[in-house]
Formats: structure tokens, C-alpha cells, sequence
């Protein structure tokens, strides 16, 4: 019996290695990209964001002669997320398959599991137990794989510099002014922004989305430069905490991560709401960079491609005391 437990946690010490090993490979993909949620988002924390819908367009008008209306602007289209199905199929595939590994390793007996004759060693690891954890091995990294296949769709770029990864300039947010327009009966994100402007009328929505682009650069070029003080007055005090342990863990490992070609293709806002005397406005940003990970002694990459520029978007949530007070970041999360 003494030696079935010992087998039984020295194939957990195996999955659990290979496992770290694997998810590993997102661990300092861009700030805050190794986790579905970081930060705050106040009594909407536990919730997911609030999917992107694009803009209605606005109801035609008729021209006037002798001149031509702007063509509507084309809405981004998002990036393919993993089907929820196969996660989960995934997912009970291989719980199955540890789960019958250590049954029968346990409590079926060298029968059960090629003990005896057939087997390596009578109470050992059997043939069966080696196969089974290959599998198990195996199964693992390509549902990894295939996650960040889907997640990181690269697509050609167009030939030019690969440029810093702080960006100082960018193309604007909106190209026509009908972009601007918010889905219609989408009555909830309106009333929250009426809130924020019956304390601070100065508040605009064109304006505050070209300062979130701002703000993404900066934090984004602060994070690949693996010092966030310099974007201390950009972050909550949880945001700043919480990234900048995850620069310090590149640090001690050696590691620098590079973001380049960074290209902002919309940042959308997609809610806005007050509570306890607080604001809250999450946006949605939707951008391609260079995104990957090298040693810092040899330059070698060690996760994502030099080349191949991955699409993504992101829901960011900033937040401040109401009235006309500086915005800060308090939440990054996936989407759902």
C-alpha cells in the first residue's frame, strides 16, 4: 500500500510539473495578458465584461446634389475565441484519464494495470501507467498549443520597421464620425455616462477614448521596459502592485518581454457606471503587436514570434473618485 501512495504522487508530481511547464508560456505575455482578470472593477468584479457590439449605423439621409456620403467605416471584427465546448471537453478528457490512471495505479491491483508479469516491476510504474502518462503529457500541450493558436491568430504583416515598443504615434481611433454612434438601446451605458456627466460636464467620450489609447501605450511600453513606476500615476494601487510583481518575476527569471509594432486599431467603450462615490468606465481595445518573450543573457526567444503579429482584444477598466478627477487603470481581463 505504502508504495501504491508513493506512485500515486510521484505521477501527480509529473502531471503537476508538466502542467507549470506548459502554462508557463503565458505567463508574461503583455500586462496582465497571463490571467482572465486582474484588478478591480468594484461590486463587478466577479462578472464578466460586457461583449463589444458594433455601433448602429446612423439613419441615411439624402445627399445634397453634387455631393457624395462618406462610406461607413467597416466594424473590426474581433478575434476568434476558443469554442467553450472544446475547453470543456478538453478539460474532462483529461481529468478522466488522470483520474483513471490513478485508480487503477491505487486501488486495481498489478492486475488491473499490467503489474504482474506484463509489467515493470510488479508494484512499480507499469507500461500501461508510462503510456497513459505520455498521453495524458501529450493532451496537455496541444490543448495549450491549440488555446494560443486560437487566441494569437498571426496574419502577414505588412512589409516595414519593426518599431519600439512604445509607439508615439498612431493611427486615430475613429475614421468617420458615425463610428462614434452608440448601439442603439443600449440604454444602460448611456445612463452611466449621464451619471458621470452630472459631476463633471466636461467629460466627453471621443476624448476620453483617445486618452485610454495613451494610456495603453504607456503602460504597455512601461511593462516591456519591466519598470511600471514610470506609469505609477496611471495604475490603482492594486494595478501597480499586481504588475509590478509580474515585471520583478521577469526579473529574477531573466527574461524580457518585447512588444513591438504595437498598432491600436479601436478602443470602444462598452460600460460605464458609479458606485460609493466612484466612476467606472471599461473600454475595449482591440490592437495587433509583436509579441514575445526572450532570455536576457543570449536574446533567444523563448515564447511568441519576432515575425508573426498576433491580433487581440482586451477590456480595460479605469476608475476614479467622481467629478473631474484624474482616471486610473484598476482592472485588465480577457474576454469571456
Amino acid at each position: 500500500m505504502n508504495r501504491k501512495w508513493l506512485k500515486g504522487c510521484l505521477i501527480l508530481l509529473t502531471l503537476a510539473f508538466f502542467c507549470g511547464w506548459a502554462f508557463q508560456m503565458e505567463a508574461y505575455a503583455r500586462a496582465g495578458s497571463g490571467r482572465s482578470s486582474v484588478g478591480s472593477r468594484g461590486s463587478r468584479s466577479a462578472a464578466p465584461p460586457k461583449p463589444y457590439t458594433a455601433p448602429s449605423q446612423p439613419r441615411p439621409t439624402t445627399p445634397s446634389p453634387g455631393v457624395t456620403p462618406p462610406r461607413p467605416a467597416p466594424a473590426p471584427m474581433a478575434a476568434p475565441q476558443p469554442s467553450s465546448f472544446w475547453r470543456s471537453f478538453g478539460g474532462g478528457v483529461l481529468g478522466g484519464l488522470a483520474g483513471g490512471l490513478l485508480f487503477r495505479s491505487l486501488f486495481g491491483g498489478p492486475a488491473a494495470y499490467g503489474g504482474g508479469p506484463g509489467g515493470l516491476g510488479g508494484s512499480g510504474i507499469s507500461l500501461i501507467d508510462i503510456i497513459l502518462i505520455g498521453v495524458i503529457c501529450y493532451l496537455i500541450y496541444r490543448f495549450i498549443r491549440k488555446r494560443r493558436e486560437s487566441e494569437a491568430m498571426a496574419y502577414q504583416s505588412a512589409p516595414g520597421t519593426v518599431e519600439m515598443p512604445y509607439q508615439t504615434t498612431y493611427p486615430p481611433v475613429y475614421d468617420q464620425p458615425q463610428a462614434q454612434a452608440q448601439p442603439a438601446g443600449d440604454w444602460e451605458l448611456d445612463q452611466g455616462l449621464g451619471y458621470i456627466k452630472q459631476y463633471d460636464p466636461s467629460f466627453d467620450e471621443a476624448r476620453f477614448q483617445d486618452w485610454g489609447m495613451d494610456a495603453f501605450f504607456k503602460i504597455q511600453g512601461a511593462w516591456a521596459n519591466r519598470d511600471m513606476g514610470t506609469v505609477r500615476t496611471l495604475l490603482t494601487d492594486e494595478m501597480y502592485r499586481i504588475l509590478q510583481a509580474d515585471v520583478d518575476n521577469l526579473k529574477a527569471a531573466k527574461q524580457i518581454n518585447r512588444l513591438e509594432n504595437i498598432a491600436v486599431r479601436s478602443v470602444d467603450i462598452t460600460e460605464a457606471w458609479q458606485e460609493s462615490g466612484v466612476d467606472y468606465i471599461t473600454v475595449r481595445v482591440y490592437a495587433n503587436l509583436l509579441d514575445y518573450t526572450v532570455d536576457e543573457a543570449t536574446g533567444q526567444v523563448l515564447t511568441g514570434s519576432k515575425t508573426d503579429p498576433v491580433k487581440f482584444e482586451e477590456y480595460w477598466t479605469f476608475t476614479r473618485p467622481v467629478g473631474n478627477n484624474p482616471w486610473k487603470l484598476s482592472a485588465i481581463q480577457q474576454p469571456a
